[in-house]
């Protein structure tokens, strides 16, 4: 219940935070979330999210005896991770909440690494086949996958706002971007497979404000805000003179990176110009042999969260399972109805309208719309 109530919270500041940014005035969060020290305290929660997804969300799929009433209660826990990574990205595009998340943030790159690999992981389409009729686990499971595939984007999102700030990062972190996790060769993947673009029936789709859309065809060498962030993070990283020191330009991250020219067209230096300086980098690079990094001896901070979650729960992960589902994922019908006034409150009509991309229109006319129906609260009008 005590962590219901926390949900509460993080999905009341992820709402407030989206409609800050959207209204310029989100500088107010950022200095309470600093303040407070809230930024590793998020971090750690969407670890132990990610974990549960991995560890315990399985093991309720497959007991034979959990019928739930509801799967919500279930479904609040899987979209709990994608609010926390929705509120991270809305504020890290400032200096200061990157720097607050102190060792954290460790963490954080670890944690962006392991889903921008199962990103360049994805099928050539990235749609999988959904049998015709699903029954609850099943049904559970695909919304879950249709998450992981969109919490992936948001992560992107902030792994770019993260190498934004290379100058000002702890060693441990650049090294661990550069050299144990080799991000601009993963980040390389992701150009050459754009996962969120696909054909479909000969037409481009692309993915963008959480649905695939087709593209028109004097559309199509467009960069989306995705494509942007994947440019503006490998700029950050191999143009930064600091990463360049660090980074091991051997054989093989020289030949992935130079994949990278037959991208860089007249058409996307056009619509992206910091660009061009990539294109002089990597023409140098095509023709010289950069110097080895040197080999320091360096004590190199860890991770920490991943790994004491991990080790705390080893062995115990079935036994925490069959305790949720009595204790948690079996609410009494009186529970179920609480629950349900909470998250009716939370999710008010109100504030979803509020955070839709597209506005109200007009039924009868089709403009913009400020006045609802009283009686359906469904149609709008522009008038009387």
């Amino acid at each position: 219940r005590r962590w219901l109530r926390q949900h509460d919270c993080v999905e009341k500041l992820n709402m407030h935070a989206i409609l800050s940014a959207s209204a310029g005035q989100e500088q107010l969060l950022t200095e309470l979330l600093v303040t407070y020290a809230k930024v590793p305290v998020l971090i750690g929660e969407l670890i132990s999210v990610e974990i549960w997804k991995h560890k315990i969300f399985p093991v309720l799929c497959r007991l034979e005896d959990f019928k739930p009433r509801s799967t919500f209660p279930i479904y609040v826990v899987l979209h709990h991770e994608a609010s926390i990574i929705n509120l991270l990205e809305t504020v890290f595009f400032y200096k200061e909440i990157c720097e607050s998340a102190e060792d954290s943030i460790l963490d954080l790159i670890d944690y962006c690494h392991r889903k921008l690999t199962l990103l360049a992981g994805r099928s050539a389409n990235g749609q999988t086949v959904t049998p015709a009729v699903l029954v609850p686990p099943q049904e559970l499971q695909k919304q879950a996958e249709t998450m992981e595939f969109e919490i992936s984007l948001k992560a992107l999102s902030v792994l770019r706002f993260i190498t934004d700030q290379v100058e000002s990062l702890p060693l441990s972190a650049l090294t661990r971007m550069l050299n144990t996790h080799n991000l601009p060769c993963l980040l390389v993947e992701l150009v050459e497979h754009c996962p969120w673009s696909c054909r479909e029936a000969g037409k481009l789709k692309k993915f963008e404000n959480g649905v695939w859309h087709v593209v028109p065809p004097e559309d199509e060498v467009k960069m989306t805000k995705l494509d942007g962030q994947v440019w503006l993070a490998l700029l950050n990283l191999l143009l930064s003179p600091e990463c360049q020191r660090k980074y091991h330009f051997d054989g093989f991250n020289k030949s992935q990176l130079l994949k990278l020219r037959v991208f860089l067209t007249d058409v996307l230096v056009d619509q992206l110009p910091n660009l061009v300086e990539m294109q002089r980098f990597l023409s140098h690079l095509a023709v010289t042999e950069p110097a080895s990094p040197k080999k320091d001896l360096v004590l190199e901070q860890v991770p920490v969260i991943w790994d004491h979650i991990l080790k705390k729960n080893a062995g115990k992960w079935e036994a925490i399972a069959k305790h949720q589902v009595k204790r948690v994922f079996s609410p009494t019908e009186e529970e179920l109805k609480l629950q349900a006034c909470r998250w009716a409150q939370t999710y008010s009509l109100d504030m979803m309208e509020a955070l839709a991309p597209d506005k109200p229109r007009c039924r009868v006319c089709g403009v913009e719309a400020a006045k609802r129906c009283s009686r359906c609260r469904n149609e709008w009008y522009c008038t009387r």
